[in-house]
């Protein structure tokens, strides 16, 4: 797809009415049920930046739950969209696995030159071993700690906005919010915290997406990532007493301290895109869906104990990471299908999310909903989102604050979305906030 194709994407979602939208959601529909069942390619990113994927999952649920796509921009692949066979996958490290050789946890393959191991793509030892040198942040008693920093940040930031104005609540709010959070974690300069955004936004980045121009400037802003953040873990690792931030952790862990540069950089990138992409879309998400269900949001207004329910259920419906990727260690079967060693398997948190055999009424959006944390968007098995306690604490502590502030805040035309089959999330989305209490 084109970069002027999606800016048309883009002006269409500035000016697009609820009918504009409907409309195109039904021509989806029709488009996603008259083609040939191995034609579906549920990886097209255009799919996602019009938010019309949601019918090729449903069909592949229905009919072809365990699907082999044998042509698309990132080779042949299967698709798993079910919740209890993506929990299958997700849960049997024997068979499926993460490692960065073997092409990582994304449906795109790491570019040879340029793969950063990281230890959400690692297999056993060596996984629980990094994963626990920074499980400390997100600890209980940290968290508690944690809590009123975000609470007055978070007051700041909704205090600050304008009444009666149009602005983009993605960069106000959502990215200033998380951009904050992460300084603090890695103790990272706050001047410079935008630059985490940016660093976090090129690791995701399609070629295609308007982001990068190419591969080459990816390489380049990720080298000057690694080497600003070298030159806080030389200031770190040089401390009399170690501090509480990541790289602090990382620089002091017995089994990190002698990692290799690329093996640094990797795991600053998972840290600063987990940390980012999951919290900031859901923020997003969260009002977009309250202004798409404004009885969901009175709902909430008459009753704000369901705020951490609801939490769950907004992270249930964004889902911020579409698909998490594995490849077989052996010839295996899942649904029938016969998958050989060495295949690429892609599990699709946001079709299992939707998946009405195991969450009731799954395409709606409910906030007490019952058992609204059994979504996959944290993943499951050692692989497990480690931050998921503080995005949570997050996403609820902004929804209590909004509460006490904003009667309503209308979302004006439709968000525009990222062009990514891998992080669910918005670019930019216009609001109106008409008062304050």
């Amino acid at each position: 797809m084109s970069k002027a194709a999606i800016a048309d994407a883009n002006d269409f979602a500035a000016t697009a009415t609820k009918s504009d939208v409907e409309e195109i959601q039904a021509a989806a529909r029709v488009r996603a049920y008259s083609m040939p069942l191995e034609d579906i390619d549920v990886s097209d990113q255009t799919l996602f930046l019009n938010n019309t994927i949601w019918p090729y999952f449903e069909r592949l649920r229905k009919e072809d739950p365990v699907h082999f796509n044998a042509e698309s921009d990132y080779g042949p692949y299967w698709s798993i969209t079910k919740y209890k066979d993506i929990m299958a996958v997700d849960t049997n490290h024997a068979v499926f696995s993460s490692e960065s050789g073997l092409g990582g946890i994304t449906i795109r393959d790491p570019m040879d030159d340029f793969r950063l191991p990281m230890f959400i793509a690692m297999d056993q030892p060596k996984h629980d071993a990094q994963r626990k040198v920074v499980s400390p942040i997100v600890a209980p008693n940290n968290l508690d700690k944690l809590e009123s920093v975000i609470r007055e940040r978070a007051c700041t930031i909704l205090d600050d906005l304008p009444i009666g104005e149009e602005f983009d609540w993605v960069d106000r709010v959502s990215i200033e919010l998380t951009t904050q959070m992460l300084a603090t974690l890695f103790d990272f300069p706050w001047e410079d915290r935008r630059k985490l955004t940016r660093w976090s936004d090129v690791a995701t980045a399609d070629l295609d997406s308007g982001i990068i121009d190419s591969m080459e400037q990816r390489r380049e802003e990720l080298r000057e990532c690694g080497e600003y953040f070298m030159r806080l873990w030389n200031e770190r690792v040089n401390a009399r007493e170690p501090g509480g931030d990541l790289i602090s952790m990382l620089a002091h862990g017995e089994s990190t301290r002698n990692m290799p540069f690329e093996e640094f950089l990797g795991n600053l990138i998972l840290l600063i895109v987990g940390g980012n992409d999951t919290t900031r879309n859901s923020i997003t998400g969260g009002v977009y869906e309250m202004d798409r269900n404004p009885g969901e949001f009175e709902k909430l207004k008459a009753n704000p104990e369901l705020i951490p329910n609801m939490v769950s259920e907004i992270i249930r419906w964004q889902t911020p990471l579409a698909h998490m990727r594995r490849t077989a260690l052996e010839d295996t079967e899942l649904g029938g299908k016969k998958i050989k060693k060495g295949d690429k398997v892609v599990m699709w948190y946001v079709s299992g999310n939707r998946d009405d055999e195991v969450i009731p009424d799954a395409d709606e959006f409910i906030i007490d909903r019952p058992r609204a944390r059994n979504h996959l968007s944290f993943g499951f098995g050692i692989h497990r989102c480690v931050g998921n306690r503080l995005a949570e604490m997050q996403l609820r502590i902004i929804w209590e604050e909004i509460l006490k502030r904003f009667p309503t805040i209308k979302v004006i035309g439709e968000p525009k979305r990222i062009y990514s089959n891998f992080v669910k999330g918005y670019e930019s989305m216009t609001v109106i906030i008409p008062e304050k209490y």
